[in-house]
C-alpha cells in the first residue's frame, strides 16, 4: 500500500513539474471562442502566434465553426513570417486560407478606416521580446488607437514575457523621441506581458489619441512573474529572423542599442545574431580579458573572430567577444552595450564609435531607440558608466508602482 501511495505521489508530481502555461489562445479556444461569436474578427498576429502544439492562430480562428475571420494584419515580417527585417509588406490575400491580409509595416503601421470597414473586433496574438524598440508592441498600441477612434473591439491574447515580469530597465522615453521604435513612455525593458500592457496604455490614457479602446485581455493560465520563458514549457517560434531562441531576448536587450550604429558587428549577420561585439581593429584575447575583469554579474565573454556573411562587416575578418549568460536573474541587460563602449574607448581612444556608426542618420536612429538624446550626449563626454545608469534607473520605481497597477499575474 505505501508502495502504491509513493508511487501516486510520483506520478502527481511529475504531472505538475510537466504541466505548461497556457497561452491565450488556448484559453480563448477553452471558452469556445464565446467572446468572437457573432463578430466579424480581425487577427493582428505573425508566426509566434501559434498554440502549445505549434499551431498557428490564423488555422485555429478560421477552422472555428462559430468564428468568422474576414482580414489578417501584417506587422513587420508578415502574418507568416515571411518578410525580412525592415522590408515593407504588402496586401495580399494568405494562400492557406484566402483570407485577406493587409499591411501594418508599409504605406501605414496603423490600420484605416478602409481596413477597418468589414470588421467588428480586432484579436491581437504575437510573442513579444520585452524590449520597448521591438515593433510589435507599437503596432498593439497603434491597433488599439485605430480601435478607439473607429469603435472597434480589441480583443489581446496574452504571451509570456520572456526577461520576466519583474525585471525593468532603462529610462522612459521623452517627448520629442517617440516613434515606431519608442512608441510609448515605457522604460526599454518593462516587465510586463503584452495583455498587461495594452491594460496599462488604455487605462492611463497613453495611446495616441489619448482615447481608451473598448479592451477585453484573456489572460494566459500558469504564467507567474518570475517565469522566463525556459520554465514556460513552451516551444519558442522565432519572433523574429534574428530572435531565433527563447534566450535570443536577453542578447537583443544587451547589445541591440549599439547595433543601431555601423560601428561594430553585434552578431547579425553571423550565426549568433546579438550575441557579439566585434571590430577589425579589436584585439580578441585583451578584449575579453578587460570585459572580464569588469566582474559583471550573471555574465561572462570569450575571445571570437568570425566574417559575417551579410549586414555590418560582411565579408571582413573580425575580432571581439561572445558573451556568456551564467545568471539570467541576476544579470542587468543595459549596460553591457556600454561597458563595452567604455572598454572600447580605453583600449582604442582614437576609435570614437559614435563618429565612426553615426553617418547616415544613425545617431538618430540611436536616440531614438533609447528614447532619448542624453544617453548619448551623457555618455560620449566621460564614458562613466555608473554615471550613466543613474540616469538609466531613475524612472524605474516610479513605473515599477504605475505599472504594478495593471499587473494580471
Amino acid at each position: 500500500m505505501k508502495k502504491l501511495i509513493v508511487l501516486i505521489l510520483l506520478i502527481s508530481s511529475i504531472s505538475v513539474l510537466s504541466q505548461k502555461v497556457k497561452p491565450g489562445i488556448e484559453v480563448l479556444k477553452d471558452q469556445n471562442f464565446k467572446i468572437l461569436e457573432g463578430k466579424k474578427v480581425g487577427l493582428v498576429t505573425n508566426p509566434t502566434g501559434v498554440d502549445s502544439k505549434l499551431k498557428s492562430t490564423i488555422d485555429i480562428l478560421h477552422e472555428a465553426p462559430n468564428v468568422n475571420l474576414v482580414a489578417l494584419y501584417g506587422p513587420e515580417h508578415g502574418v507568416r513570417g515571411d518578410i525580412a527585417a525592415g522590408d515593407h509588406v504588402e496586401d495580399f490575400k494568405d494562400p492557406k486560407t484566402g483570407v485577406p491580409v493587409y499591411s501594418l509595416y508599409g504605406k501605414t503601421r496603423q490600420p484605416t478606416e478602409e481596413m477597418l470597414k468589414n470588421v467588428d473586433v480586432l484579436v491581437y496574438d504575437i510573442q513579444d521580446n520585452g524590449a520597448r524598440s521591438y515593433t510589435y508592441i507599437s503596432t498593439m498600441g497603434l491597433l488599439m488607437d485605430a480601435a478607439a477612434k473607429y469603435n472597434k473591439e480589441v480583443v489581446v491574447l496574452d504571451r509570456p514575457n520572456p526577461l520576466g515580469g519583474i525585471r525593468i530597465e532603462g529610462n522612459l522615453a521623452e517627448d520629442g523621441f517617440i516613434s515606431f521604435v519608442s512608441q510609448f513612455k515605457v522604460p526599454y525593458i518593462y516587465g510586463l506581458t503584452c495583455g498587461e500592457l495594452a491594460n496599462m496604455l488604455n487605462g492611463e490614457k497613453m495611446l495616441e489619441s489619448g482615447e481608451k479602446c473598448n479592451l477585453t485581455v484573456i489572460p494566459m493560465e500558469g504564467w507567474t512573474r518570475d517565469m522566463l520563458y525556459f520554465d514556460t514549457g513552451l516551444e519558442w517560434v522565432p519572433a523574429s529572423p534574428h530572435v531565433p531562441h527563447a534566450n535570443s531576448s536577453f542578447y537583443y536587450s544587451a547589445t541591440g542599442i549599439i547595433g543601431e550604429l555601423s560601428a561594430v558587428s553585434i552578431g547579425v549577420g553571423y550565426t549568433i545574431p546579438f550575441e557579439t561585439f566585434a571590430a577589425e581593429w579589436i584585439d580578441a584575447v585583451t578584449f575579453s580579458d578587460e570585459m572580464n575583469k569588469l566582474n559583471l554579474e550573471g555574465i561572462i565573454f570569450r575571445p571570437l573572430s568570425y566574417k559575417p556573411f551579410y549586414a555590418f562587416g560582411k565579408g571582413e575578418f573580425l575580432k571581439g567577444v561572445q558573451i556568456y549568460f551564467t545568471d539570467y536573474n541576476k544579470v542587468e541587460l543595459l549596460p553591457i552595450q556600454f561597458h563595452f563602449l567604455a572598454v572600447m574607448k580605453k583600449l582604442y581612444p582614437d576609435k570614437d564609435v559614435f563618429e565612426i556608426g553615426g553617418k547616415e542618420g544613425r545617431l538618430r536612429m540611436f536616440d531614438l531607440v533609447n528614447g532619448s538624446d542624453k544617453v548619448r550626449e551623457m555618455f560620449s563626454k566621460n564614458y562613466d558608466v555608473a554615471e550613466l545608469k543613474k540616469f538609466l534607473d531613475k524612472d524605474i520605481d516610479s513605473f515599477r508602482v504605475l505599472s504594478s497597477k495593471y499587473y494580471i499575474y
